[in-house]
């Protein structure tokens, strides 16, 4: 199966260079079907948030997708979401997550929350691999990008794979208008 391609990023299969990615997420794609089908591309870490990695790499804004870590309580009990969304878009965390989750007030997680509990570095936390227990919320139109750039666990490197494989992910839930 022939690797996505986009900029001048050069895609190397993921499962062949576990040291570009992030434990949890060589972890998760370790036996998924999807794996043959997703890249890695080397980046300087500097370059790791969105609006740099774009630019300096030649990728459009809407090739790239954004996860957010969101928590709510509901009754003393917390509940978390990863939310996926395109970079050209932000998660409608207000009104659409909050609903989903049923919380009365959806905020973004504390940065160092996010990354001891995924076991990610800041600005590659990634879909792919996240804890069991959190919900993955995926915004349809990210289904839609051919060729889609995400996190993979750390910042020294991006994913590159078919935006429709998101779907696929365990845990994962489409929703439309998700990304506003």
């Amino acid at each position: 199966m022939s690797l996505p391609s986009l900029g001048t990023l050069r895609p190397l299969p993921a499962l062949a260079h576990p040291e570009l990615l992030g434990e949890t997420v060589t972890a998760a794609l370790t036996g998924w079907l999807g794996a043959d089908r997703v890249a890695v591309v080397e980046i300087d870490p500097e370059l790791a948030d969105t609006a740099a990695m774009t630019e300096a790499y030649g990728v459009a804004l809407d090739a790239s997708a954004n996860c957010v870590v969101v928590a709510g309580r509901r009754d003393g009990e917390e509940r978390i979401a990863a939310c996926v969304v395109r970079a050209d878009t932000r998660a409608d965390v207000n009104n659409l997550v909050k609903r989903v989750l049923d919380v009365r007030k959806a905020s973004f997680l504390s940065v160092d929350r996010a990354v001891e509990e995924s076991g990610m570095e800041y600005g590659g936390i990634t879909p792919v691999g996240l804890p069991p227990h959190w919900r993955l919320l995926v915004d349809s139109r990210v289904l839609e990008i051919e060729a889609a750039i995400i996190g993979s666990g750390v910042r020294r490197s991006k994913l590159l794979l078919p935006g429709a494989l998101m779907a696929d992910l365990p845990t994962a839930e489409v929703l439309d208008d998700l990304g506003r």
